[in-house]
């Protein structure tokens, strides 16, 4: 996790404006910085907020190789497939950092193939000197976030980690400057022109959620050809774990005790016992009280044996941090700020007590593999298996944005095992009567997977679904009414008044009143409000739905 920004044709070079908002971003990467402005293109500036989590003797950027000086990149990401591309295409590497495959990948087939080849998450922007074009792409589940400023007339684009890194230069070039969420699976060519402007040429979908790899995958089809549906989908979750043990720092997992985040907390320990990694595993878990979570939770450290760290937080916690989470997350959505407030609480906790720096997580699960309760009214197979596709596709708007924003605004790097491509690639191949919840039980056939591993104790493996606010709050009072009642005493005025999406409570109205002090006229974050499908609710919490059965 590092923090990538970028400017090209804008006038002024490095101005006190372009240092604010590259400064903006640096939590995303605390440990160095690094600001280039090549004297034969003045008008493209690349800079680089750093997190060393591999190579950190050789892996600062921008960066370049001797083999191509002409070629530089900054990149925000883990390509897993680093070593496997070296070995397949005898790459001759300069450092041991991965994001150098994506240099030689572009240099050997062209950037639609070299964007294929990677089995990673990555937001990245190269420049080409010599050819004169400039690259931006992002990864298919765009688990890396990445934004883009853009003005066609004027020649201008700038990208930035995050929006924050680009507010003031839209505010100072003025507001008919496009920005907005470069889209996953996407990869963009501009042409650098003579007098240093450049010109838009066309953008490309490389990657639609469920299709296979385009790259040499981790695991072979030889290798799963002996397996069945079930032991498969349980050897390619381990294996995505497996991949994403790649770190210099310790690692540890965010644990809520559900199933999603319990089985990878399990995988990654099993892993980190074979590997012999020289430490124990740190395993985070946040309530208010002795909420739900924090119960399940310590069932499963207690039986995994992690260095096991209990948060509590309060009303006060939340007065104090939510304004702040609503800062870095970028969005004025409902769901994903009550959600994000106990993780950025855990997030601070981690940073300022624990020297883990990877958090492996359990996001995108409930979208693969159909776990939110209103899968249940689903009128088919059919229609469930476009619901997880509509999910997956937006992800990086809810759900990713929320794991992305509240880790990495405490320097935090965010594995997501879930969301590996060669493992959705194969959940949502199953057939999809599979898929579905089964009598009243969903992620049936995730839990009937590990069912007979010894991961898990069968009272975690087969919890119940939690909506989040209830399940690190008390059973008596959910977070989002604790926030409500902050929120009364907050709010300015009842008639505020907001262009493009509306806000149709006071709870939505506050959160888009904060917003705006930050993002002015950003409504184009947040296209829509997560809500569930299939049934009529009036609030997104998973508590007003008629088969919730957490108590």
């Amino acid at each position: 996790m590092c923090g990538i920004w970028a400017t090209f044709g804008v006038e002024g070079g490095l101005s006190a404006t372009c240092l604010k908002c590259f400064s903006a971003i640096v939590h995303r990467g605390p440990d160095a910085w690094r600001i280039d402005q090549d004297a034969r293109e003045p008008k493209a500036i690349l800079g680089f907020q750093r997190l060393a989590i591999v190579d950190g003797l050789h892996g600062m950027q921008p960066m370049r190789l001797h083999r191509y000086p002409r070629i530089t990149l900054i990149c925000n990401g883990e390509i897993y497939n680093f070593n496997r591309l070296r070995e397949q295409y005898h790459y001759p590497y300069e450092t041991n950092c991965d994001v150098e495959a994506i240099i030689h990948n572009y240099e050997n087939f062209g950037i639609a193939d070299a964007v294929k080849r990677l089995d990673g998450v990555f937001a990245f922007c190269l420049v080409d000197g010599e050819k004169k074009k400039i690259y931006i792409a992002r990864d298919p589940y765009g688990v890396r976030p990445l934004f883009k400023l853009q003005d066609d007339e004027k020649g201008i684009l700038a990208i930035s980690s995050e929006a924050k890194g680009l507010v003031g230069i839209k505010q100072k070039l003025g507001e008919k400057l496009a920005l907005g969420q470069f889209p996953p699976g996407h990869f963009e060519e501009w042409d650098i022109l003579v007098d240093g402007t450049v010109k838009y040429n066309y953008t490309e979908q490389y990657f639609k959620p469920g299709t296979p790899p385009r790259f040499i995958p981790f695991v072979s089809e030889n290798e799963l050809s002996k397996f069945n549906v079930y032991e498969k989908t349980a050897y390619l979750l381990e294996a995505a774990c497996k991949k994403r043990l790649m770190s210099d720092r310790r690692i540890g997992c965010l644990l809520s005790g559900g199933l999603d985040s319990s089985l990878i907390t399990a995988l990654v320990v099993k892993l980190a016992k074979i590997h012999k990694l020289p430490y124990k595993i740190q395993t985070f878990a946040i309530g208010m009280g002795d909420s739900p979570d924090l119960i399940a939770a310590r069932t499963v450290a207690d039986y995994l044996g992690t260095e096991h760290h209990e948060v509590r937080f309060d009303e006060n916690d939340v007065k104090e941090a939510l304004d702040n989470v609503i800062y870095h997350l970028e969005s004025f959505d409902i769901t994903t700020i009550r959600a994000s407030l106990p993780m950025y609480l855990l997030s601070k906790y981690i940073k300022e007590n624990t020297d883990t720096t990877v958090v492996f997580s359990g996001e995108g699960a409930d979208e693969l593999a159909q776990g939110y309760i209103y899968f249940r009214d689903a009128p088919n197979e059919t229609a469930a298996h476009e619901e997880s596709i509509r999910l997956l596709s937006d992800i990086y708007l809810y759900d990713g944005l929320r794991a992305d924003r509240t880790t990495s605004a405490f320097s935090l790097e965010l594995r997501v095992p879930f969301l590996d491509i060669q493992f959705t690639s194969h959940y949502l191949s199953i057939e999809p009567s599979f898929r579905q919840p089964q009598n009243g039980v969903e992620k049936h056939l995730l839990r009937k997977s590990f069912a007979k591993s010894g991961l898990l104790p069968d009272s975690i493996l087969y919890r119940h679904k939690e909506a989040f606010s209830d399940g690190v709050a008390s059973v008596k009072k959910s977070l989002f009414t604790t926030i409500e009642e902050i929120i009364k005493e907050r709010l300015p005025e009842n008639n505020l008044r907001f262009p493009g999406l509306q806000p149709h409570s006071l709870e939505s109205k506050y959160y888009r009143h904060v917003f705006e002090k930050s993002f002015p006229g950003q409504y184009n974050f947040t296209p829509y409000y997560w809500m569930p499908k299939w049934v009529q609710v009036s609030d997104p919490s998973a508590r007003f739905i008629k088969h919730y059965a957490a108590s």
